[in-house]
């Protein structure tokens, strides 16, 4: 299975909107998100994408990982949707996605935090109780961070997910057709 990992950064004038335009940012925001506990099939192949790529189509159930933040407006929210985030140099919102791979199923853990080394640590931490937990042999780790600074005039959101597979239909037959007659 293909596991696709993209970080996104979002901001407006809500919350809910500055998490859909981080989502966006990742390629998820057309997709119902169905977050899952954290555990990778061994058969999975972990990949690192500046956007997910398309999974299928709008409306589609995908199923993920989600490491979210979010940050309310530093001053007045008025214009928040005008600019895009940047990835800060000296941020104080940070959502982070590691993961564990090696021989059979591998692992994933989320944390958020105002450092990149505070969530770096944090997900160093997780990774290393969930494989002990596990009594896995996990010696493959790899982390994406999205890092953003908060904004004077809108809410900010920073996310990393990891998409898994391909989208599925949301009610109705099975994709490709088929009589589900009785």
């Amino acid at each position: 299975m293909e596991v696709n990992v993209a970080a996104g950064l979002g901001r407006g004038p809500t919350e809910l909107s500055a998490f859909d335009a981080a989502l966006a940012g990742a390629g998820v925001a057309d997709y119902n998100l169905v977050t899952v506990s954290s555990v990778l099939p061994a058969d999975s192949h972990v990949r690192v994408v500046d956007s997910v790529p398309d999974l299928g189509p709008a409306g589609g159930r995908l199923t993920t990982v989600l490491a979210e933040t979010a940050a309310p407006p530093t001053g007045t929210a008025d214009g928040a949707a005008a600019r895009p985030v940047a990835p800060a140099d000296d941020p104080d919102l940070v959502a982070g996605l590691g993961w564990a791979t090696g021989p059979g199923p591998g692992l994933f853990y989320e944390a958020t935090g105002e450092t990149t080394a505070a969530v770096r640590e944090r997900l160093r931490r997780g990774l290393d109780a969930g494989a002990g937990l596990r009594d896995w042999t996990l010696p493959d780790r790899e982390t994406l961070l999205a890092p953003a600074a908060r904004a004077a005039d809108a809410h900010v959101a920073a996310v990393v997910v990891a998409a898994y597979g391909t989208t599925e239909r949301i009610g109705g037959p099975p994709r490709g057709g088929g009589d589900r007659s009785v």
